[in-house]
């Protein structure tokens, strides 16, 4: 085995250092949701980091969201440097132009060629992205992201 692709929920980057000497491969993270009809952010095979999801794909655009009831700026700095965080929107040819028949749905989730994740994300100092929280969790999980 030379490499191992990952998504759906974030991996823990405990369990990927791990599970890297166990298997002596590269894991690579990537991102992506039913409404993107597939992956939109990846990892290169070289360029892993811990708990990151990598860069937009070429043909996606991708933007940080402020979330001032959550405290999610994209002017956050950790150390003195910065570290945006925000919810995830991503736009471009692979993502959907609303839900069929439910112009409800559509509204709350995509906004201008924009659709609204509900992830929240962090850019990491080498231009990778962080999923570090849900906007709106419909119930809480152990599970803790950074």
């Amino acid at each position: 085995m030379k490499i191992i692709f990952v998504g759906g929920a974030p991996f823990s980057p405990d369990v990927e250092e791990l599970s890297r000497l166990w298997l002596s491969c590269f894991i690579v993270q990537g991102y992506g949701q039913t409404e993107t009809t597939g992956p939109v952010f990846g990892e290169g095979a070289t360029e892993t980091y811990p708990g990151g999801i990598g860069a937009p794909f070429v043909n996606v655009e991708a933007k940080l969201l402020d979330i001032p009831e959550m405290q999610y700026f994209s002017t956050d700095k950790t150390d003195g440097r910065p570290t945006p965080r925000g919810e995830i929107l991503v736009r471009g040819p692979l993502c959907a132009k609303g839900y069929f028949k439910e112009p409800e749905l559509t509204h709350e989730t995509f906004e201008d060629g924009w659709v609204h994740t509900g992830d929240v994300g962090m850019l990491l100092p080498l231009g990778q992205l962080k999923i570090i929280d849900r906007k709106k969790n419909i119930f809480k999980l152990q599970q803790v992201f950074y």
